[in-house]
């Protein structure tokens, strides 16, 4: 009978072993998304568009923000050029991702400025000008090509940022005679 017990209790204590954690595949908690190009590491990288209907219309600007980072020892680089088929892209300020640094595109909700005391850094801005629509909940490519590392292409999803969100009936609900006055559109 301890014979079958210690073989019970092997069994089962053998059950969780090889098995991947939960935690072993989190993203971290940011708008965007990131991608590679060689040394080059893509953080964060989102559109920030304020939607206040069905989509962002053609011929609005949007702004690109994400950052690149180099964790190359040796070779600083240049990001050359950003292109998308949502529209055109123009990249203003500096390029340059020095070695073992940051350049920064545009401002991340709640960043005051790039991070010059703690790493090599250069800030510039991307503006998207859309020649087709945009809708939140998709993602849309770019192609984000550099001097040294080559081009990768990213699916790049769109924030609201800090925009308050759009009031409004919520699935056809009301607010008045839902049975409450707690001002709920319901769904909620």
């Amino acid at each position: 009978m301890a014979a079958c017990g210690l073989a019970v209790s092997l069994v089962l204590s053998g059950c969780g072993a090889g098995q991947v954690s939960q935690t072993a595949t989190q993203e971290p908690a940011v708008n965007g998304t990131s991608g590679k190009a060689g040394p080059i590491a893509l953080r964060n990288v989102h559109i920030r568009a304020a939607q206040t209907t069905d989509y962002v219309e053609p011929g609005s600007e949007a702004e690109l923000i994400f950052v690149a980072a180099n964790s190359s020892a040796d070779n600083p680089d240049k990001l050359v050029s950003i292109t998308s088929d949502i529209g055109s892209v123009t990249l203003t300020g500096g390029g340059d991702v020095p070695v073992n640094g940051v350049l920064v595109v545009g401002a991340p909700d709640g960043q005051v400025a790039a991070l010059e005391s703690v790493e090599p850094a250069d800030a510039a801005e991307a503006t998207i000008r859309l020649s087709k629509p945009i809708s939140n909940g998709l993602t849309y490519d770019f192609t984000f090509t550099f001097e040294k590392a080559g081009e990768t292409t990213v699916a790049v999803p769109i924030s609201a940022g800090e925009t308050p969100r759009r009031d409004g009936p919520v699935g056809g609900g009301s607010s008045e005679g839902s049975g409450g006055s707690s001002g709920h559109g319901g769904g909620h």
